[in-house]
């Protein structure tokens, strides 16, 4: 079971979503126009194009297209938090649980500044070649190497700053 940490017990806590205009516009567009469709054909009664679907395939794109998507990207978040003993982060709702790296097995940390779509394919949960990618916007963020040898990156709209909280518990007294 993962521990809850109250706000003050965190020496970072960051939270970012999908708030980018041209996502909101898209999934905007797409649910307008399920529930433009539900509209005409299941409300009034009116075949929807020139060969409408099914009633049944209407209510399927209506509850995909006009709910689930864009409530999906509504909740969807990427959640930071530095404790006094680990990282932990998560990509909810796809990781309802925490991801935790305790500090023992962090070689290094470092700010980045990168390019999403060239590294990583875009934004989301994503895999480069230098390992697995956690963002949701912008091009900054944390590169974080193991002791191991693996590295993640997680996007920060603070990348700096949560360099310095990683750096100050990776190596307690050294600056």
């Amino acid at each position: 079971m993962t521990r809850w940490y109250p706000p003050e017990d965190l020496a970072y806590h960051e939270v970012q979503q999908f708030r980018q205009i041209w996502i909101v516009l898209i999934v905007a567009f797409l649910a307008a126009i399920a529930w433009y469709t539900f509209a005409v054909q299941i409300i009034l009664g009116e075949p929807f194009g020139t060969n409408p679907a099914p009633d049944i395939v209407v209510l399927i794109i209506l509850a995909i297209f006009g709910i689930a998507f864009p409530l999906w990207f509504f909740v969807m978040k990427l959640e930071i938090q530095v404790t006094g003993t680990a990282l932990r982060f998560r990509m909810y709702p796809l990781h309802p649980s925490w991801k935790e790296v305790p500090f023992e097995t962090v070689s290094n940390v470092m700010a980045v500044v990168y390019r999403p779509l060239r590294e990583y394919g875009g934004w989301g949960i994503r895999f480069g070649r230098k390992g697995m990618a956690y963002n949701v916007s912008g091009d900054r963020g944390v590169q974080v190497t193991l002791k191991s040898g693996k590295s993640f990156l997680l996007g920060s709209l603070r990348a700096e700053n949560l360099e310095l909280v990683l750096r100050s518990k990776i190596r307690p007294g050294k600056r």
